[in-house]
């Protein structure tokens, strides 16, 4: 029968005795039983530290695995881990004892500390930490090695852990994946990428999609240009997955990147304004033209424009509602409103329907008004670039239109910008042109559009003519050129730049000078993370509150996306501490840019400073969540923004409807059913006359961004394959800058990017092919269009008949039988209208008997939504997509069937008619105004007709 252990008193005691064996006995015994004996072991703690002590004592070691051990039950970690060096090679990291592995983990953690803040690293816990990571290798734990790598930054346990894994490809998508998202250190990350494309291209068949996405990080122009150039000279499935990395270049890279790789192209004449299908299918030479083509945007921005054209889903009805609020209040932010919901809503769908159908209404506008109604016109017309002129010629500085104004001159230079934005190459040196003449108001549009058009470029002879026109000092003029030298030098943080627009920052006495000066230096230290450090302390820590504000966004700017806890610390700090509700608006605002990534954390960051006393820092709490959780849908984030609406100020009001908006774009009542319920409150909002003016106003453009781009476009701030999407980043951060100028509401259009899948041939052809969306068609179909009241009508038309009634028997002008005639007339018509109404009652009833599919043949090209892609399935026996997973975008397809004729997808062209100032219409395809307007996509339902009605004398 085994004895029951109950006490290691003796033990104890024989470490007094003089013996060195009986010591030894005693430690070995002591240790065994540490576990059960702890609590007795911590009286003789002292004698036992003597033992650990004692140099001569050859069991030193052994004594401080058991002061260790005592230590760690204790929950003295610090000292736990102070005497486990102490005892040497006895902690051993490969038993799977508790004690073990939490200590392990602390020493891994003091060892990513020492390893980050370049501290002297002990050589007993290199060698421990270094046993764990051969343990890992040991047992295969390569990923939980590579993690711990990345975070200790040892490169070579990065490199080793990827290479010895035998599964590289999958170990090297995970290790691009943490990059993305764990790995704050600009510098380290690029070392990390390094190794990552080094190892790529190793392999067998390397994975060139990957190694140009980390290529790109990496700002390698020579080395994507070679994998290009040696791709299509190989066999078609190589020349297709050229063209899908050029492609997916234009998607995730700046203008001045794929400038830098087309002039590495060997080019022998320039394609200009070269039409794709007049290149020639065969020889090097097309392949490389194709290439620079794809490279130039103009096949991308094509297939958006048809896409959006042929596509567009707006409800006119709500446009209608939003024309009848603006014209029942005095002011021009309805008009405005409604102006810039109309742009927003048909962004880059070329469609002018409503402002051709309201001329009158239109001409209203005056000054500033005028101003921002023609510069709608490049948001509605965005991506029209080879036609970008002619559609705004009536408009433009010629010297020849009749009743011209400057105002909208310059909304139409404005205009040209938004039409070129991040693709100006053409219209940059005319906007230069109107920049030099002498004349604030144009000069404030010229800046603009060229500040969009010359996008991240980087050209400093733009960003000194700018500099000329903003040392005029004048306040209209200078807010723009601010703006646009921040804008033309987008990520560049150039030293000379910054230090000149800090230093006229401080020396200019205009406020809107200083703001754009101080957005402009934020602009320029896009992406650059802690090289952006120095600059952000400056400006936080300027006794100007408008620098300060421009601090907060230099600091979103430089991390947006990383999810760094030292600037969401020190945003949380300023968002509660600073003197400035401006720069408190402005620091809890730029939380949603660092949290991008990482939505579902910022509806806990925020949730307190929601409920804050200051109405500023709610109206913050609110913009941030429509940043950092827009196209999601978030739970969270809507439940505190439903709390907002109710806010009892009217500009908090406002951002939460804005930020609503932005969380429910492109999402369907069957998705989330707060989605339907939102859209009435809009209306709700906008249509009643007690409601605060400033949250009509957020509702008016909430209802603008929730269809935008005629319901077909969406807002990421975050591209698929990790990259950061520039346009949506700048154009949510400018459009919020509405609070203090209304024009700057149309960079909105600059946030919104098409959801599709377009699939091409070898000859960047759209072929008919189709292919399964597993989910039921309601699931991301459009929602439905309202229609307008029709009681309110019937109650109208019987007032009327009333009234007329008794002032005819009055007069005695009308016979009692006149009477009973308008009275059956009446009783027969709401009879109809009755019969009517049941009719489509039952038709809706009908409908909803039969069952719904469970999947749905989507053709080509096909709206889909970033949640519906985990329902794509392609399963076209002819085209197969050269992309292994769905992605939005446009898809190069193999033909499995070269030899069999193919049947392509007839081309719609976008409409280029837009009104004229006098009234009359001007454009390329102008017609009568009843013609155009009438026109109708094939896809597009008939309009209902009108309601029957009589006319009276």
């Amino acid at each position: 029968m085994a004895v029951v252990v109950t006490s290691i008193s003796n033990y104890l005691t024989l470490l007094k005795e003089d013996q060195v064996d009986l010591k030894k006995y005693a430690l070995e015994k002591i240790d065994s039983s540490v576990d059960e004996f702890w609590s007795e072991i911590v009286s003789s703690l002292d004698l036992i530290k003597t033992l650990s002590n004692e140099k001569s004592f050859s069991n030193r070691d052994l004594a401080s695995l058991v002061l260790s051990k005592v230590y760690y039950h204790l929950g003295d970690f610090s000292n736990s881990m102070s005497y486990a060096l102490s005892s040497g090679s006895l902690f051993n990291v490969l038993s799977k004892s508790e004690y073990v592995e939490t200590i392990l983990y602390k020493f891994i953690d003091e060892y990513i500390r020492q390893r980050n803040t370049d501290g002297k690293i002990d050589d007993r816990l290199e060698s421990i930490v270094m046993g764990m990571f051969d343990r890992c290798f040991k047992e295969g734990s390569y990923k939980q090695a590579l993690g711990i790598a990345i975070e200790c930054k040892r490169l070579d346990i990065i490199e080793k852990s990827i290479a010895e894994s035998g599964t590289v490809s999958s170990m090297l998508a995970y290790c691009v994946h943490l990059c993305n998202t764990t790995v704050n250190n600009r510098k380290f990350r690029q070392q990390v990428l390094t190794i990552i494309v080094r190892l790529y291209l190793t392999q067998e068949k390397p994975d060139y999609i990957n190694i140009t996405q980390c290529l790109i990080f990496l700002d390698d122009q020579k080395e994507i240009t070679n994998i290009l150039l040696s791709l299509i000279r190989k066999d078609e499935d190589s020349l297709l997955l050229a063209y899908q990395i050029a492609f997916d270049l234009f998607q995730n890279s700046t203008q001045l990147f794929l400038k830098n790789i087309r002039n590495l192209l060997p080019l022998e004449k320039s394609t200009d304004g070269m039409d794709v299908d007049e290149i020639v299918a065969d020889g090097y030479e097309s392949r490389v033209k194709k290439l620079d083509s794809i490279l130039r945007g103009d096949i991308t921005i094509g297939l958006n424009l048809e896409f959006l054209y042929r596509n567009c889903n707006i409800d006119m009805h709500i446009l209608q509602s939003m024309k009848a609020t603006s014209e029942l209040h005095k002011g021009a932010i309805f008009y405005s409103g409604t102006l810039f919901a109309n742009a927003i809503m048909h962004a880059g769908t070329t469609r002018d329907t409503f402002l051709r159908g309201n001329l009158e209404w239109l001409m209203k506008s005056t000054h500033w008004t005028k101003f921002s109604a023609i510069a709608s016109l490049g948001v509605i017309n965005k991506g029209h670039i080879k036609e970008s002129k002619t559609l705004l010629k009536t408009y433009l500085p010629s010297g020849a239109t009749v009743n011209a104004t400057p105002y909208s001159e310059s909304g139409a230079l404005y205009a040209l910008g938004l039409i070129h934005a991040g693709h100006g190459e053409e219209i940059t040196e005319y906007l230069l042109e109107k920049l030099r003449i002498p004349n604030v108001i144009l000069q404030h549009g010229a800046a603009l559009g060229m500040g969009l058009a010359a996008m991240a470029t980087g050209r400093e002879d733009l960003y000194e003519e700018l500099k000329e026109v903003l040392y005029t000092d004048d306040a209209v003029a200078g807010e723009a050129c601010g703006i646009a030298m921040g804008l033309v030098m987008l990520g560049t943080g150039q030293q000379k730049a910054i230090q000149e627009m800090l230093t006229y920052a401080h020396e200019t006495q205009h406020e809107k000078i200083i703001r754009s000066l101080a957005m402009g230096l934020a602009f320029m230290m896009y992406g650059k993370e802690e090289s952006a450090d120095v600059l952000v302390e400056q400006l936080l820590t300027d006794k100007d509150p408008l620098l300060r504000y421009g601090g907060m966004y230099t600091l979103a700017f430089a991390y947006c996306g990383t999810g760094n806890n030292d600037a969401l610390r020190k945003l949380l700090h300023y968002a509660v501490s600073d003197g400035s509700d401006s720069v408190r608006r402005a620091a809890v605002t730029c939380i949603g840019f660092i949290l991008s990534r990482q939505p579902e954390k910022c509806p806990k960051t925020v949730s307190l400073l929601a409920e804050s006393y200051n109405p500023h820092v709610r109206y913050g709490s609110a913009i941030a969540l429509g940043i950092s959780c827009a196209a999601t849908g978030n739970k969270e984030a809507l439940d505190i923004l439903k709390k907002l609406t109710t806010d009892t100020i009217g500009f908090v009001k406002q951002a939460a409807w804005i930020a609503m908006a932005m969380v429910l774009i492109q999402t369907s009542k069957e998705q989330l059913a707060e989605a339907e319920s939102c859209r009435k409150l809009f209306a709700t909002c906008i249509n009643d006359k007690r409601e605060d003016t400033m949250s009509k106003f957020g509702a008016v453009l909430a209802y603008g961004i929730i269809d935008a781009g005629g319901r077909n476009c969406t807002i990421q701030l975050h591209s698929p394959s990790g990259h950061k999407n520039m346009n949506t980043i700048v154009g949510i951060a400018m459009f919020l800058q509405f609070w203090y100028w209304f024009p700057n509401t149309h960079f909105m259009g600059l946030a919104l990017s098409p959801t599709y899948i377009i699939g091409l041939n070898k000859n960047l052809e759209m072929p008919v092919f189709s292919f399964k969306s597993n989910c039921k068609p309601s699931l991301f179909a459009y929602p439905p269009e309202t229609k307008p009241q029709t009681n309110n009508q019937v109650n109208k038309i019987e007032t009327a008949v009333l009234s007329y009634s008794r002032r005819m028997t009055t007069k005695g002008a009308l016979s009692s039988s006149a009477m009973d005639i308008d009275t059956k007339k009446a009783d027969e018509k709401k009879e109809k209208e009755a019969q009517d109404a049941k009719k489509l009652e039952e038709e809706k009833a009908e409908k909803e008997k039969e069952p719904e599919p469970t999947f749905e043949k989507k053709q080509n090209p096909a709206r889909i939504v970033p949640k519906q892609l985990q329902y794509i399935q392609f399963d076209d026996s002819r085209y197969h997509p050269i992309k292994r997973t769905p992605v939005l975008g446009v898809v190069l397809l193999k033909d499995q069937t070269p030899d069999q004729p193919e049947q392509l997808v007839v081309k719609e062209k976008p409409e280029t008619v837009v009104p004229a100032s006098n009234g009359q219409q001007s454009g390329t395809h102008a017609s009568n105004t009843s013609t155009t307007s009438s026109h109708k996509d094939k896809d597009l339902p008939e309009p209902q007709p009108p309601q029957p009605f009589e006319f009276t004398d």
